[in-house]
This record gives structure tokens, sequence and C-alpha cells, in this order.
């Protein structure tokens, strides 16, 4: 299995999460575990997602979900799992 995280940040608006979602779908990506939150008006969501489903390659599917964050007033930024693990590691 093959994951990869991805963050969203931005101003809530109508339509993050189905935007997001949708293309996850539309390319045979499979949410794994999703964590949500609004603060005053500020939206932060954190997704692992298993990407070996999708033909896409890794850089094609960050620069797409970047367009897709951009079109909808977000900062969506993906990491493979085991850079942010690293990243992450004490």
């Amino acid at each position: 299995m093959s994951k990869i995280i991805i963050t969203i940040v931005g101003k809530d608006r109508v339509g993050i999460v189905a935007r997001t979602c949708n293309y996850l779908a539309e390319n045979g990506m499979n949410i794994l575990d999703i964590t949500q939150t609004i603060l005053q008006e500020y939206f932060n969501m954190m997704m692992i997602v298993d990407i070996s489903g999708s033909p896409k390659s890794f850089d094609d599917m960050a620069k797409e979900l970047e367009k897709v964050g951009e079109d909808i007033g977000v900062t969506i930024r993906c990491q493979r799992e085991e850079i942010f693990t690293s990243m992450h590691r004490i």
C-alpha cells in the first residue's frame, strides 16, 4: 500500500471537502483516515490516503490537488507518508 498525507488549510467555505474528495474518488484513491476542524472561520483538514489504486504519479496528483486548492481558495499540500513520518520522528 502506498500512502500520502494531504493537508488542507484556508478560509472556510462551502465545497472544500466535496471538491477534494471527488478528485480523490475520480482518481482511484481511498481515504484511510481523516480529521477536520474549523477554528473560527479557518478550515483545517488532514487525510491519510491510499494511492495504490491510482494510475497517476505522485507529482501529477500533488500538482492537480494544488490546482483544486487554488480553484476553491485553500492550500492543499501532499507528502509521501514515509517522508512525513521521517520529518516528524523524535
